[in-house]
């Protein structure tokens, strides 16, 4: 592109990502992020830790067997199972990576590792070696590489190098590091390594001083060519670089970055918004890119010279990131072609839901409000495929009343293993009745940490979200439920929770029969 360098974006949301939510991904879950992630156009993308549990074994395979594009990777420390179990994983993906790591800085060494870094790098050559039985492309980390010396780096990724990684990533693990200073570790591996031509320098930097995004794009204007990142920047502690950030950072300064990416920025917005919905995590109003503010203008002088010509205050259009406003009027007598062609203009595949649900779904809700909208369709689309699809838990029906000065009452009808049970029960309003009478069907000490509603939508008419926090035997899962009326979301949102916590035994009794086995 006219001498401009590529820049490989490398996603890790599905890994460095999940590790910072309050609750685990159900299965599903995944599998729609990273299609969702796909249809972004990343490079890479680092899907999970497989050997850190069956259920995220299972989440990658089954990724690296139905998601086509881009190069699947999966994570390994510098150890043989391992690195196994990525290569086991990853088999049947159409392109695949291994990335495998170890600490490198004094400190990780000294108390975390217990070892030099002469025993440090013999692992890495051992682990990298083994891993080129499985892939040609291998990545190798060096773990709080923006605290470790030079030297030392200098010498270890010659190593990793040698041993055949094709790419090296640069890991700044804390957030420690500032842009200059970055761009120097950079420069320096440049300058100091002789096979550096070999690889691809990566980055992979945290935000704990707010500067993950700034220490990438130094680093790319150091030389380096693969940033590593996640949507929304979520991830852990103060999170990663931001997907969204680099990507229109490096669209829209193109006078001063002579790089570009792959990315399909038409898709940034829904993706935000998609990860943000699943993973739980609100974006802040004035979050670069896609915040609610982003494109907003208050200020009388603002509007004037938005009125006057666009670009006076905004420097990119929302249309860049895929903000459209709503052009068709969706009502009880819209059939099921205008629903999937407006599902195929917001971005989402007949892959992505059921029609035959989808438009039932939409009927009972334009019946509701009159009309239907983006916001709405989008929203059908995310509920339905958020449960999985062997629900062990089902609402069959929800009956709640309360009047003033008296107390709350419900009665549920639950779906359990095929069987109904119907329960009532009183509380101080008619959520709480209604959790109480589930608890009573379910029989599970499930404990509420936290709930949160939100209005999808403008008016009487917009739709309850409900999320809720729960926790159950030192584990806490995420519930969401959608709806008109706020107790039945409330009540969704709870089936969705046991539904989550039947999943989780059910992997536990995998785990349990293969340590018996």
């Amino acid at each position: 592109m006219n001498g401009q360098d590529k820049i490989w974006i490398f996603d890790t949301t599905l890994r460095d990502g999940e590790q910072a939510l309050r609750a685990s991904l159900s299965h599903k879950q995944k599998i729609q992020l990273a299609h969702a992630i796909a249809r972004l156009n990343v490079d890479v993308m680092e899907v999970g830790f497989p050997v850190s549990s069956p259920g995220d074994f299972e989440s990658v395979q089954a990724i690296a067997q139905s998601v086509k594009g881009p190069i699947i990777c999966g994570l390994a420390r510098a150890v043989s199972a391992d690195i196994e179990a990525c290569g086991a994983a990853l088999k049947d993906a159409e392109r695949r990576r291994i990335h495998t790591f170890i600490a490198t800085s004094p400190l990780h060494l000294q108390y975390k590792l217990r070892r030099t870094l002469e025993q440090a790098t013999e692992q890495a050559v051992a682990a990298i070696q083994l891993a080129r039985r499985f892939t040609d492309d291998v990545e190798f980390s060096c773990e709080d590489a923006g605290r470790t010396p030079i030297d030392d780096l200098c010498r270890i990724v010659e190593a990793a190098i040698k041993a055949g990684a094709r790419t090296i990533n640069i890991p700044d693990t804390v957030g420690y590091t500032i842009p200059n200073e970055f761009a120097q570790i950079i420069t320096g591996l440049r300058n100091k390594v002789p096979n550096i031509d070999q690889a691809i320098i990566s980055v992979h930097c945290h935000n704990d001083l707010g500067l993950a995004v700034a220490n990438s794009i130094s680093a790319i204007q150091a030389g380096a060519r693969q940033i590593e990142c996640t949507v929304n920047g979520i991830g852990e502690r103060a999170g990663n670089c931001s997907l969204e950030e680099v990507a229109m950072i490096i669209k829209t300064r193109a006078d001063v970055l002579p790089f570009y990416t792959e990315i399909k920025t038409t898709e940034i917005y829904r993706s935000s918004h998609l990860v943000s919905q699943i993973c739980h995590m609100p974006i802040q109003p004035n979050k670069a890119i896609v915040g609610e503010n982003a494109f907003a203008h208050s200020s009388g002088i603002h509007q004037d010279g938005m009125l006057k010509a666009q670009n006076t205050y905004e420097i990119m259009s929302p249309e860049q990131v895929g903000i459209r406003q709503n052009e068709l009027n969706l009502t009880s007598r819209s059939g099921r072609a205008v629903i999937s062609h407006r599902l195929a203009e917001l971005g989402y595949g007949k892959e992505d839901y059921d029609l035959e649900q989808i438009y039932a779904a939409f009927i009972a809700l334009a019946d509701q409000k009159g009309r239907v909208f983006d916001y709405d369709l989008e929203a059908l689309v995310f509920f339905q495929n958020l449960q999985d699809d062997d629900e062990h838990y089902q609402l069959e029906f929800l009956s709640s009343s309360t009047h003033t000065g008296h107390v709350a009452s419900a009665t549920v009808g639950i779906k359990a293993g095929g069987e109904v049970f119907t329960e009532a029960a009183t509380g101080n309003g008619p959520v709480e009745a209604a959790f109480s009478a589930i608890h009573r069907v379910a029989k599970l000490d499930v404990k509420m940490v936290d709930y949160n509603l939100q209005a999808k939508g403008e008016g009487e008419n917009a739709l309850g979200q409900v999320d809720i926090i729960a926790e159950y035997e030192g584990r806490r899962y995420h519930g969401a439920g959608l709806a008109t009326d706020i107790v039945r979301s409330s009540v969704l949102a709870y089936v969705h929770v046991l539904n989550l916590i039947e999943r989780s035994k059910r992997i536990d009794a995998v785990k349990q029969a293969r340590r018996q086995a």
